[in-house]
């Protein structure tokens, strides 16, 4: 069986799919590399360290569902990095994801109302699952939070 060069994923049946075609002509994922909506990876906090740093060293902003932690002038480009910590304290795997994706696009929603040069860490609290959050309530919740830190900080 003789496999395509074009794409190392299709086989000879995928090759004539209409349905394969199409998919990798609008998926984002395949055309730009990342999906459209989500945080690029140099926007992300990933090492531990980091994270300990700005529950260290960094300002806490609390709110009824969530508590924020922002360690200004962490980085040396202008972009502000995000982290999100719910715990299985939380609920199950399914809360944690939803609440997870709730932040995800608040913040992706409001990047230009962070702080530049700046580590920001979100920590949802324990009655975080409990309360049916949706993207409403959590943009109610966060974004005070956004402005008080943004004119603590003269930006």
């Amino acid at each position: 069986m003789r496999r395509s060069t074009s794409t190392p994923w299709a086989g000879p049946a995928e090759e004539n799919c209409a349905h394969a075609a199409h998919y990798r002509d609008t998926c984002s994922f395949h055309s730009q590399g990342t999906p459209e909506h989500s945080v690029p990876q140099p926007e992300k906090l990933r090492r531990r360290a980091d994270f300990l740093a700005c529950y260290d060293r960094g300002s806490r902003h609390y709110s009824e569902h969530f508590l924020v932690f922002l360690l200004a002038g962490a980085t040396d480009d202008a972009k502000t990095r995000l982290g999100l910590a719910v715990s299985r304290k939380v609920g199950k795997a399914v809360v944690r994801n939803r609440i997870k994706r709730l932040l995800r696009e608040f913040f992706r929603l409001h990047a230009n109302a962070l702080p530049a040069r700046a580590d920001l860490v979100a920590v949802a609290k324990k009655n975080a699952g409990s309360d049916g959050l949706n993207l409403e309530r959590v943009k109610m919740e966060l974004w005070p939070l956004l402005r008080r830190i943004a004119r603590n900080r003269g930006v």
